[in-house]
């Protein structure tokens, strides 16, 4: 399965860069990500949680950059076991270009999948990957830009507690500057 999109990163190129390349950026962004070690150079180690309809699991595997042309795209490539319930196997071509002030992100992803997970059906599938794909590139950009005016104003104390476990918008920013 191929899927396709773009964003326009409020941030300079640069920032977007040295974001793609962050390990504590990439934990972030992989949706249930629950370690990952190594290097840019070395690949990544990584295990993720992940539910896929009625199927559970827990993927230990490899996160690698390759094919990198700095500071304008890589391959981010990635797959793992779920012991019983699978395997998956996927991977991104980014590219960054500047646009404005901000950076325009496009990616061209593609995911397969097999065991247990792969029997339940394409349209499950097709549906997971690109919500995973889309939810990885949202927490990606929200990580990179600072928040908007609205954003910064404090929330009252009662205030609904839903995305406790998503990082704030704008914490790598926040961090280099």
């Amino acid at each position: 399965m191929q899927l396709n999109d773009e964003r326009i990163i409020k941030a300079d190129p640069a920032t977007v860069w040295a974001a793609i390349l962050d390990p504590a950026v990439l934990q972030a962004c992989i949706p249930g990500c629950e370690s990952l070690t190594g290097s840019v150079a070395e690949g990544f180690e990584a295990v993720v949680s992940q539910k896929v309809g009625p199927v559970s699991a827990r993927f230990t595997g490899l996160v690698t950059l390759s094919d990198v042309l700095a500071p304008h795209s890589l391959t981010i490539s990635g797959e793992g076991k779920g012991g019983v319930a699978g395997f998956a196997k996927g991977g991104a071509s980014v590219s960054f270009v500047p646009e404005g002030e901000g950076t325009k992100l496009t990616y061209a992803a593609e995911a397969k999948v097999g065991g247990k997970i792969a029997q339940l059906g394409s349209r499950i599938i097709d549906s997971f990957a690109r919500k995973l794909a889309d939810e990885f590139f949202q927490r990606f950009q929200d990580a990179v830009e600072g928040p908007d005016a609205e954003e910064e104003e404090p929330q009252a104390s009662g205030a609904d507690n839903e995305n406790q476990d998503k990082p704030k918008k704008g914490w790598f920013r926040r961090l280099i500057s």
